[in-house]
């Protein structure tokens, strides 16, 4: 849950989480539907889905031991496979998000590329040898900390921080230049023309096997059409990442028949099917036609 959200934001989803499935074993056999349920409102579903396959897994061949063993399951990654071994098996490896990146490049005024394997490698040692200082969890803890809390984006507390003055960025004046930048990824504009067919209060949807969101999700059918410039009519707009998505609703098309892999679904069980907010708002705007 922490991979795309901040800590506050998580808790209650955690908390409610924690109380649905309360061991690996109740959440390997809960059906996936259920899962995303449980995860509407986190976005990034794909995080649940690795999460889902995990616990299968685990719940089958037992627990991981290692962060290299940890990194065979589904949805982890190095961040998270060192997270997860340093706080839970004590292993002495260190973690790499954008907190301790951002501590790390001030605290040894460092100007690399954070996101080039090379750099980031290098990265990734300091934080492996400072992990092996003391009890890894407990130091990986307090970096991930210090940079959400005094060693911020833009409001830095340096007077309050344990390293003040041994901050190389802080006595060479590159606080507000470190970490350096990546380059922003120019956003990509997607016209969606969606085909909302409801009857006896249930909708048509489709595996979505055309749309480069929401991928392998049930969704209306339709089409996605690309283009370089914002369009001047749409219906509904959404934002992924670095995708704006124009929704352009067709609600009149006829649906053929003969129409393949259409599966209807009770308007009230939709978020059970598919619980990303973008089916919904399109229904609220079709509702408030």
């Amino acid at each position: 849950m922490l991979q795309q959200t901040t800590v506050v934001a998580v808790i209650p989803f955690f908390e409610r989480f924690l109380k649905r499935f309360p061991n690996v074993h109740d959440l390997a056999k809960a059906p996936e539907n259920e899962v995303l349920e449980a995860w509407a409102g986190l976005g990034y579903y794909s995080r649940a889905r690795n999460l889902h396959k995990a616990a299968k897994i685990i719940s089958k061949n037992g627990f991981p031991k290692s962060a290299n063993e940890l990194l065979d399951l589904p949805g982890f990654g190095p961040y998270t496979s060192r997270a997860v071994a340093s706080i839970a098996f004590k292993e002495p490896v260190g973690v790499l998000d954008g907190n301790v990146i951002r501590v790390l490049s001030r605290k040894y005024g460092k100007k690399l590329k954070w996101w080039n394997t090379k750099d980031r490698e290098q990265l990734q040692k300091m934080s492996d040898a400072l992990a092996q200082q003391g009890a890894s969890d407990e130091i990986n803890q307090a970096l991930m900390e210090l940079g959400a809390t005094l060693c911020t984006p833009q409001k830095v507390a340096c007077l309050l921080c344990p390293w003040t003055t041994t901050c190389l960025a802080r006595k060479k004046n590159l606080v507000k230049i470190l970490p350096l930048k990546k380059p922003r990824k120019k956003s990509e504009i997607w016209i969606w023309q969606p085909e909302v067919h409801i009857r006896k209060n249930q909708v048509a949807l489709v595996q979505n096997n055309y749309a480069p969101f929401l991928k392998g999700q049930f969704l209306f059918p339709g089409e996605v059409l690309t283009t370089q410039e914002k369009p001047k009519k749409f219906d509904v707009k959404h934002f992924i990442t670095h995708h704006d998505i124009y929704i352009q609703i067709r609600k009149d098309y006829r649906l053929e028949s003969s129409a393949k892999n259409i599966k209807w679904v009770e308007l009230k069980k939709l978020k059970q099917v598919n619980p990303s907010s973008l089916l919904t708002k399109v229904l609220k705007k079709v509702a408030s036609r």
